[in-house]
């Protein structure tokens, strides 16, 4: 990552910039602006945020990622679960690490905050760096289901439930 970039947790005066990041960050993709910086606002809306951290450059926010609840039921128990999304940088600085840089960070603080297990939904060669894996969310029953659905243990050493459900927060159903 270059240097002069922090990162940090992002705060209620950040929520216009993220908003530019995220539309910026997605416009020029195969993916399109697809309502993610409105689903930003909705988790945020509905207290569902876990982590939103950003990325900063020069006193300009050039990065964001969020992970928000997940309600998990694994074996038969809650499980505290998270799901990442989105995780955007703008398109000059990407490649650079910060994604990367910014995922980790939020990592390390869902570990903090005791979160068991987290979600995403998202490329298969670049989210297995982090830790998910596809064959840990095959075994979660979730609208979201299928070869882009991965997760992960947050403690390498916990053992991988055989089964269950993730219901990913409110706001994701909404999006239509």
């Amino acid at each position: 990552m270059s240097d002069g970039i922090g990162i940090r947790a992002a705060t209620a005066v950040d929520a216009e910039a993220i908003d530019t990041v995220i539309r910026t960050a997605f416009a020029g993709t195969a993916f399109g602006h697809q309502g993610e910086a409105e689903l930003v606002r909705m988790i945020g809306e509905d207290g569902d945020t876990l982590v939103s951290l950003v990325a900063e450059q020069g006193g300009a926010i050039i990065g964001h990622m969020l992970f928000s609840r997940v309600a998990v039921e694994a074996d038969g128990a809650a499980l505290s679960g998270a799901g990442l999304a989105p995780v955007s940088v703008v398109p000059d600085s990407q490649g650079q690490g910060i994604g990367s840089a910014l995922i980790r960070a939020g990592l390390d603080a869902l570990r903090n905050q005791g979160i068991a297990i987290s979600f995403v939904l998202g490329h298969e060669d670049y989210y297995p760096r982090f830790g998910y894996s596809p064959g840990l969310a095959a075994r979660f029953a979730s609208p979201f289901a299928g070869p882009h659905f991965m997760a992960m243990m947050l403690d390498s050493d916990a053992a991988w439930p055989l089964g269950g459900r993730a219901d990913y927060a409110p706001a994701f159903g909404r999006m239509g």
